[in-house]
């Protein structure tokens, strides 16, 4: 079994179900139902982005494991300029949306960092007990309490909620949604942490549910 690749798989999934959670959420919200229909393509390709980021960190984090040396800043750095061309890939794929965007790395470098660093630490530890484990789910429970991985997996939701709201402002909007732009990033912002917080609960209880290894 790879290991990584069925931990980057159960990743991407959460990230789908968030995002599929904070659009319906979306729709409930004014301004942003007024907003949605040139928000949501954008958050679709959005979350693609980061799954495969994610995906990225989990390989490194394997590599890391297998060669018994602990990642550095040399692979930090070789993390963040990959992101950076996916994040080309994602501008090239978005050309076509009703809305432009432009990627501001000096805002955006501070919470990368921070995603990279949670998920390479938390991928490696879990990876390492999969070793000794027959399941994922095993591997977990052995290296972190139920409230420690909700704290987890909230923390990186939450750090791609940080992003996704500074990408939000750096959307080009049509004139009509300008003097919104700040009110849309907030509220995005709050509502993907109220729906991170839900689905952090929801996921911790699932892989810790009674009798489940």
């Amino acid at each position: 079994m790879n290991r990584a690749s069925a931990l980057a798989k159960w990743n991407r999934r959460v990230l789908l179900e968030y995002s599929r959670r904070t659009t319906d959420a979306l729709r409930t919200s004014m301004p942003l139902r007024l907003a949605l229909p040139r928000l949501e393509p954008f958050l679709e390709l959005n979350v693609g982005k980061e799954a495969r980021k994610d995906a990225l960190i989990i390989g490194h984090a394997a590599t890391a494991l297998l060669s018994e040396t602990p990642p550095g800043d040399e692979t930090r750095r070789q993390i963040f300029e990959t992101t950076k061309e996916i994040d080309r890939d994602f501008l090239a794929r978005v050309a076509g949306l009703p809305v432009g965007i432009v990627i501001r790395y000096e805002a955006i470098a501070p919470v990368r960092m921070q995603r990279i660093d949670c998920l390479l630490a938390a991928s490696r530890r879990i990876l390492d007990a999969w070793r000794q484990t027959r399941t994922g789910r095993a591997a977990v429970q052995s290296v972190y309490s139920l409230g420690e991985f909700e704290a987890l997996i909230r923390e990186l939701l939450r750090l791609y909620a940080l992003e996704t709201q500074v990408l939000s402002r750096s959307l080009r909007l049509p004139k009509l949604l300008v003097p919104l732009r700040e009110s849309l990033a907030q509220n995005v912002y709050r509502i993907m942490n109220d729906t991170a917080a839900q689905l952090s609960r929801e996921l911790s209880g699932i892989v810790y549910r009674a009798g489940r290894k």
